[in-house]
């Protein structure tokens, strides 16, 4: 077994529609991360539905964090932190999770930490990396979140830039919808730009006005709607393949423009990409190229690590452990928590 130093976290994740639980030591090493999806469930009805993700958290949560437990060859007398995460994400779904890690917390005498999301996402990066460690820069791009983050040091955050109304994968599910992919859009759209060309159609890219690095991404949805209306009107064929390309490449200039521009400007020499977005191939590439450019050291998680996961909660939750925060049985569920709150 472990060293007695060794902090050995039972993390829990169900902040949107997989039940996740993991066994994380010293924060970078994953003894078991086991992941419940509702992806099936969801695209019956084109999105998530809280209610039926809600339930579904409270069918498996239990099942998770026993099959983490086993394949950890661990129980809950190994365990020293219960780590989950408390937001952002959807009340009822994080009401679950919140709700078995204070019981577990209470029962068996465990430390408790709250953990932010987004945090997770960052700290997704620590895990396969070994040797990196803030500073550096962070693009997390989601389906509910855009961020551009200054890592300044383990749980401190300078916000750079954020969406300033629909967050990039919000975008690509509501674009693959109205081009009749369905859902989950992300993956989607990626598998069939793979046969299109990002060159046919020209969208729109925002330029968010002022000194930061925000995002806008309505205007280029609204864009497609508009193209796609037009094309029915004119009884223009439309190239489902060609409207994916462009759409993608168009988000995709808007996100490494401002990651260029961040990185000349801040200086930073280590960038990483983090959240379900950055499980995009043709995303990963184009940062990578970027920070090439820019002589700037290039991280990211494996795509199983960029979705939502409790490994991920687990390594925020041991920093935020060594940092002192403690949570305590009135920890409650934060839908709308913002990045460096608590």
């Amino acid at each position: 077994m472990n060293s007695q130093t060794d902090v050995r976290i039972l993390a829990i994740e169900t902040s949107c529609d997989e039940t996740a639980a993991a066994v994380v030591v010293n924060g970078r090493d994953v003894h078991s991360n086991i992941i419940s999806s509702q992806i099936d469930l969801h695209t019956l009805y084109g999105g998530v539905v809280p209610e039926i993700a809600s339930r579904k958290h409270i069918e498996k949560i239990n099942q998770v964090i026993t099959e983490a437990l086993k394949e950890a060859e661990m129980t809950l007398d190994d365990i020293d932190v219960i780590g989950v995460t408390y937001g952002p994400g959807l009340v009822g779904a994080l009401l679950v999770g919140v709700a078995e890690a204070k019981a577990i917390s209470y029962a068996k005498k465990i430390p408790l930490v709250g953990v932010h999301h987004i945090e997770g996402h960052i700290s997704a990066n620590y895990i396969e990396n070994k040797e990196l460690e803030p500073p550096f820069l962070c693009l997390i791009v989601s389906g509910g979140h855009t961020h551009l983050v200054h890592v300044l040091d383990y749980g401190q955050y300078e916000i750079l830039g954020r969406t300033m109304d629909d967050a990039a994968g919000e975008a690509f599910d509501k674009v693959a919808r109205a081009i009749g992919l369905g859902y989950p859009g992300g993956p989607k759209i990626e598998k069939v730009s793979r046969e299109g060309n990002p060159d046919a159609i020209s969208f729109p890219r925002a330029h968010v006005g002022g000194e930061g690095y925000n995002f806008s991404f309505s205007g280029m949805k609204s864009a497609v709607l508009n193209y796609l209306n037009g094309c029915q009107m004119k009884g223009i064929e439309i190239v489902q393949a060609d409207v994916a390309a462009s759409f993608q490449q168009a988000v995709i200039d808007v996100l490494t423009e401002n990651v260029k521009k961040a990185l000349k400007e801040t200086e930073v020499k280590k960038f990483a990409i983090a959240g379900g977005v950055a499980s995009n191939g043709t995303l990963r590439e184009a940062t990578e190229k970027v920070c090439k450019d820019c002589g700037v050291a290039f991280y990211r998680p494996s795509p199983v690590l960029c979705t939502d996961n409790a490994a991920m909660i687990g390594a925020a939750a041991y920093y935020d452990y060594l940092a002192g925060v403690r949570s305590g049985l009135d920890l409650n569920a934060v839908p709308n928590l913002k990045l460096g709150e608590r």
